[in-house]
Parts: structure tokens; C-alpha cells; sequence
């Protein structure tokens, strides 16, 4: 098992070779505009996983598919020879669906704001089917008055309560 920390190094540095090498060495006709988002390395750095996109439409995406499957040695004796390290990693091409899932993110994140416009337009003209302030509340009472003249008349009796006495017992 290698360190991670080495693996991840050179997962960077096969995107790296591997983007170059596509743009300069590979010359297939059916390689389309390809793009190298991302490669990964097992931990014992014998396997490295290639993730790529394609601009185009579904056939271009096949065709660069077929292109980079038969570029596979060409690209890998490339990152042998730039890497040098001893034991070189097979390199398997993988479709990044990626960018696909976050232009439908976007997309539906655009239906959801148009749908909360149209919405806030409905909502700025409503009212309350009811009164505004749906909730129950007892009758106020006007005790703040009745205080204010029993405090102004001396009180009453019922306004002081005495406390018991407490004796203390010797122990």
C-alpha cells in the first residue's frame, strides 16, 4: 500500500500527462473536443481511473469513447516515460456525467425560481380568507383601571397577607 498522500500526488500528475498527451500526441480523427476533469489512483497505485468529457452529442461522446479505448497503450507508455515511476498503472477512460447532472441542476433550479415569481405574483394581491389574526383571545378586562383606584382608595384587607411567625426552637 502506497501513502495517500503519494497516490493523490500522482492522480495529478496523470491528468496532467494525459490531458498533454491527448492535445499533442493523439491523433485520431474520431477524438472530439475532450476534456480530462479528474483521474484517480488505487492505493497500491496499480489502477488509474480517467474521467473525461466530451463536447459534442452523443455520437461524438462514442466516438472519443472508441478513440481514447485505442489510445490507451500510446497514453500510458506516455505516463510511464513522464512519470517514472516502476510499476505503470493501467489507465481505464471513464465518461464524466458530472457537468450533465449540474446543467439539469441548474435547470430545474431555474423552473423552481420562475415557479416562486409567479407564485410571489399571486401572492401579492391574496388576503386572508378570514380575519388576519386567526386566533382565539379572551376578552381583555380592564383590571389595569380597577388597580390604579384600588391602590388610589388605601386597598382593601384582602390586600396584605401577614406571614406566620416562625419561632425558633432551642436545640
Amino acid at each position: 500500500m502506497a501513502d495517500p498522500a503519494r497516490a493523490r500526488k500522482l492522480a495529478v500528475r496523470i491528468r496532467q500527462i494525459v490531458s498533454a498527451a491527448i492535445e499533442m500526441q493523439i491523433k485520431d480523427p474520431r477524438l472530439g473536443m475532450v476534456t480530462v476533469t479528474d483521474a484517480r489512483v488505487t492505493s497500491d497505485l496499480r489502477e488509474a481511473t480517467v474521467f473525461y468529457t466530451v463536447y459534442g452529442d452523443a455520437t461524438e461522446v462514442e466516438d472519443s469513447a472508441k478513440a481514447l479505448a485505442s489510445a490507451t497503450g500510446v497514453l500510458r507508455s506516455t505516463v510511464g516515460r513522464q512519470t517514472g515511476i516502476k510499476f505503470v498503472p493501467t489507465l481505464t477512460f471513464v465518461a464524466d456525467h458530472v457537468p450533465d447532472t449540474a446543467r439539469e441542476l441548474d435547470e430545474a433550479l431555474e423552473r423552481v425560481r420562475h415557479a416562486d415569481a409567479e407564485l410571489a405574483r399571486i401572492r401579492a394581491g391574496a388576503t386572508y380568507a378570514g380575519d388576519a389574526d386567526p386566533y382565539r383571545r379572551p376578552p381583555e378586562d380592564d383590571d389595569e383601571d380597577d388597580s390604579a383606584e384600588d391602590r388610589s382608595s388605601g386597598g382593601t384587607a384582602d390586600d396584605t397577607v401577614a406571614e406566620p411567625t416562625r419561632s425558633r426552637s432551642a436545640s
